[in-house]
C-alpha cells in the first residue's frame, strides 16, 4: 500500500474525474487521480464537440480530454495509470484496490463513468477486432470503401455513422425502433448525408464470418421476418452499463447498476461521493459531467473538515 493517506481519491479521469481532480487540488488537498485507460474518458473518442461552453467553432474530443487533464494536474494533483478491483471502509479510512497496488484516503470520489453495452448475439465475442467495434473514430480508418452497420439510434450513435460515412462505402443505421431518439440537429444531419440509410424495427441476432465480419443476421421485431445483410464491419451503440461491478454489496446502486447520490453526489455512506455517467439520473453529458465533478470536490472538502474538526 501506498505510505501516503490522500485526503481525496478520484476513480476514473474522463470530465467528472479531471474536473473533481482540479478542484481538489486547487483547494490545497493531497489528491490522486486512478484511471484505466486514456486520461479524458470517453470524450476522446469523439471527433468533434461542438457543445462544450467555452468553444464557439467545437473542438476534438482528444484535444479537449487533453487540456483538461493539463489543467487538472497544474495544481499537483497526482495522476497513475491502474484499474481499481475493490473499496473497503474502515472508519474514516477508505482503502482503494488497484491492479498498481493499494491506496488510502479519506474521502472517495467514484468518476468511473461507464462502457459500451454489448450486443450480447452469437458472433459479437469472437470477431470483435475483427469487425466488430464499439468505437468508430478508432476504427474506421479499417473499413474505407466499405459496406458497414451501427446499430442504435441516438446521439452517440447517429455521430458514428457521420464519422463512418467520411470514408466508407455505405453505412447503414438498424434501429431497434422506427424514429431515432437523437438530438434533432443530428437527425437532420444524418438525413443529408446520401451515403447513409435505415433499417428499422430490427436487431442483429447474429454477426457471421470466419476471420472477419462478412454478414449478419437480422430479425424484423414486427413481422418477425428475418433477413440477411453482407456487411465487413458492425459498429456497436446500444447504450452504457456503468463501471460499478466491484462496487456491489458496498454502495447501493439502481436497477441498472448506477451509483445513488442526492444533489450534493453523496452516497448513503460519508465521505463516498459519485459523479458523472456513473451516478444514476446523470444526463450523460460531458459538460454535466464536468459539474458534477466540481460539485463532488466540493462536498468532499467539507466532509474532510467536518471529521477534522
Amino acid at each position: 500500500m501506498s505510505g501516503n493517506i490522500y485526503e481525496v481519491i478520484i476513480i476514473g479521469g474522463g470530465p467528472a474525474g479531471l474536473t473533481a481532480g482540479l478542484y481538489a487540488s486547487r483547494a490545497g488537498l493531497t489528491a490522486i487521480l486512478i484511471e484505466k485507460g486514456i486520461f479524458g474518458g470517453q470524450i476522446t473518442y469523439a471527433e468533434h464537440v461542438e457543445n462544450f461552453t467555452g468553444f464557439p467553432e467545437g473542438i476534438t474530443g482528444m484535444e479537449l480530454g487533453e487540456k483538461m487533464y493539463v489543467q487538472s494536474e497544474k495544481y499537483g494533483l497526482k495522476t497513475i495509470t491502474a484499474e481499481v478491483t475493490g473499496l473497503e471502509i474502515k472508519g474514516t479510512q477508505k482503502t482503494v484496490i488497484t491492479t498498481n497496488g493499494d491506496f488510502a484516503g479519506r474521502a472517495v470520489i467514484l468518476a468511473g463513468g461507464a462502457v459500451r453495452k454489448k450486443l450480447g448475439v452469437e458472433g459479437e465475442s469472437r470477431l470483435t477486432g475483427r469487425g466488430v467495434s464499439y468505437c468508430a473514430v478508432c476504427d474506421a480508418a479499417f473499413f474505407r470503401d466499405q459496406k458497414v452497420v451501427v446499430v442504435g439510434g441516438g446521439d452517440t450513435a447517429i455521430t458514428e455513422a457521420l464519422h463512418l460515412a467520411k470514408v466508407a462505402y455505405k453505412v447503414t443505421i438498424i434501429h431497434r425502433r422506427n424514429q431515432l431518439r437523437a438530438a434533432l440537429i443530428l437527425q437532420q444531419k444524418i438525413r443529408s448525408e446520401p451515403k447513409i440509410d435505415f433499417i428499422w424495427d430490427t436487431i442483429i441476432s447474429a454477426i457471421e464470418g470466419k476471420e472477419n465480419v462478412e454478414r449478419i443476421s437480422l430479425l424484423n421485431i414486427k413481422t418477425n421476418h428475418g433477413s440477411i445483410l453482407e456487411v465487413s464491419g458492425v459498429f456497436i451503440s446500444v447504450g452504457t452499463n456503468p463501471d460499478t461491478e466491484y462496487l456491489r454489496g458496498i454502495l447501493p446502486l439502481d436497477e441498472s447498476g448506477y451509483i445513488i447520490t442526492n444533489e450534493k453526489m453523496e452516497t448513503s455512506l460519508p465521505g463516498i461521493l459519485a459523479a458523472g455517467d456513473i451516478r444514476h439520473n446523470s444526463a450523460r453529458q460531458a459538460i454535466t459531467a464536468a459539474g458534477d465533478g466540481a460539485t463532488a470536490a466540493i462536498y468532499a472538502q467539507k466532509y474532510l473538515t467536518e471529521i477534522t474538526v
